[in-house]
Order: C-alpha cells, then structure tokens, then sequence
C-alpha cells in the first residue's frame, strides 16, 4: 500500500526558508517520478515542481522559479523541497504526489505560513 508522509512545515517569517520532506513507502520508490503541490486558502491546487526518478528536477511553478528546489534522495525513499525566500504567497498546504497506471496517491499535507 502506498503511503506518502509529508513532513517540515511551519511558521516563518517572510524572507526565511524551510525544507519539505516526503517520505514514500509502499512501492519501489526510485522507480516513480514525483511532484510536489500546494493549496492555499480558496484557491486550486497547483504543481510546484516535479522531480523525475533520477533526481532531475522541473516543471516549476512561475511564482517559485529561482527560490524553490525539488530533489529527492532515493537511498532514503525521501523527496524533498527546499524553500527559500519565502513570502506570505507561499502560505499554503503542501502535498507530495505520485501516481501509476492506475492510481495517483498522495500525502495528508504539511502546512507551510509565511507570516511576520
């Protein structure tokens, strides 16, 4: 059964960082591709990166091109994105994703507030 496990989240201030961890058990985790997302408050869910099986590292929303990194270590069964520069924009749900032929599967979300 797959499990995702979001963990990292909190209060920061604007202009501090913070780094995301997922980890994933349940499936051959270096096989799979994964994404991270995030909902704020009234708003869709949005992709905010994706990291492929080898650790290369796309798709990044416009909003976090330049601040945001996604990677993943793969001896761990663990992705990760780590956030700096942060700004109240960024206050969100953040949710790791990955899917197979059949199924998408995520995580319970770990809450990320950028406040002073």
């Amino acid at each position: 059964q797959v499990h995702l496990v979001e963990s990292g989240g909190g209060l920061v201030q604007p202009g501090g960082s913070l780094r995301l961890s997922c980890v994933g058990t349940g499936f051959v985790f270096n096989r799979y591709g994964m994404r991270w997302y995030r909902q704020a408050p009234g708003k869709d869910r949005e992709l905010v990166c994706s990291v492929r099986s080898n650790g290369t590292s796309l798709n990044y929303a416009e909003s976090v091109k330049g601040r945001f990194t996604g990677s993943r270590d793969n001896t761990k069964n663990t992705l990760y994105l780590q956030m700096n520069s942060l700004e109240p924009e960024d206050t969100a749900v953040y949710y790791c994703h990955t899917w197979d032929r059949t199924e998408e599967y995520w995580g319970q979300g770990t809450q990320v507030t950028v406040s002073s």
